[in-house]
């Protein structure tokens, strides 16, 4: 087994037995925190987390990063709230479709930016980042749209529950099972891990690396854009200010489930883990009676942790390469 994948299923086997004790200790001072509707109200409350990080590994894997996509985000969700007050009748499967139609776009855009004008990622994100949330502001004069402006199909489709977990749960469960068939059998996904891994071996082998990140950011864009909804559905009001700086848990999340930075290297068990840990920490202070400001260098010094152990793992990795050929 290569020590890469060995490596990575270590850690995502670490990090599953720390979001069980976690889970536990918390359970002790709080033993609401263990029963089953708690953890239904915390994968529902992480999978708008769980998807956009999904997203976001698509991108860091061919050696990109995306920092719009709590931007998009915002953006489509006002653009949805907007839509749901022009046309109360339109159910809420259809507002899922246009949002996620409208985030492509703009993942499009910003996919267009790296491809063919060459572009960093970073710099294209970071910018598009604020485009897309400073024209939030003039689409309705800096209003919010509040939930007695939308209409019941849209607040209402998000809850609907089967077999006792809501849309946002089976969502963010079916995208996983899709983006990990994507990345694990599909040719797309071996392009991906290539392009990133290796971009000058990857154009030997007639892989375009570039056109490889642009699909990676439709993928983010959509996404992001399907997020959009469903982060106003569930808050019921859309502005300015929504999912402000939610990029950085974002990444974060994909960080702490051991997708490299450097790209090439992760896999979806862990990039839902790490966002599941982010998930418990934020639910579980309050629970206890923790500052939510404790969640903020909770989350620091984990994704530092993390960044040593995957740079670490990369090392390693090298080093087994090397070894053969020296022999």
């Amino acid at each position: 087994m290569p020590i890469s994948a060995s490596f990575l299923r270590q850690r995502e086997t670490a990090l599953a037995g720390i979001i069980i004790l976690l889970i536990f200790l918390v359970g002790l001072r709080a033993p609401i925190f263990l029963t089953p509707s708690s953890f239904r109200e915390v994968f529902s409350d992480t999978s708008i987390l769980i998807i956009l990080a999904l997203g976001e590994m698509t991108v860091i894997l061919t050696r990109g990063i995306d920092l719009s996509v709590a931007s998009n985000l915002a953006l489509t969700g006002m653009l949805t709230a907007m839509l749901s007050v022009a046309a109360p009748s339109l159910p809420g499967i259809v507002h899922l479709a246009l949002a996620a139609l409208m985030g492509l776009a703009l993942g499009a855009i910003n996919g267009l930016l790296v491809w063919r004008v060459g572009i960093p990622s970073i710099v294209v994100t970071l910018g598009t980042l604020s485009i897309y949330r400073g024209v939030i502001f003039p689409l309705r004069g800096g209003a919010w749209v509040n939930s007695n402006e939308m209409s019941p199909s849209f607040l209402g489709f998000p809850r609907f529950t089967l077999l006792g977990l809501d849309i946002f749960s089976w969502l963010a469960i079916l995208i996983a099972i899709a983006i990990w068939f994507v990345l694990a059998h599909a040719r797309f996904g071996r392009k991906l891990y290539a392009a990133g891994g290796n971009p000058r071996a990857a154009v030997y082998t007639g892989i375009d690396p570039a056109r490889e990140q642009f699909v990676a950011f439709c993928i983010s864009g959509a996404l992001a854009g399907l997020c959009g909804y469903l982060w106003v559905s569930r808050y019921a009001v859309a502005y300015v200010e929504t999912a402000l700086g939610f990029e950085l848990q974002v990444i974060a999340a994909c960080v702490i489930g051991g997708i490299s930075i450097a790209g090439g290297i992760g896999r979806v068990i862990g990039c839902v883990l790490g966002a599941l840990f982010l998930g418990v920490v934020k639910n579980a202070l309050p629970t206890i009676g923790v500052s939510p400001f404790w969640q903020m260098g909770i989350s620091g010094v984990v994704i530092v942790i993390a960044v040593i152990l995957n740079a670490r793992g990369e090392r390693r990795e090298g080093r087994r390469i090397l070894r053969p050929a020296t022999a």
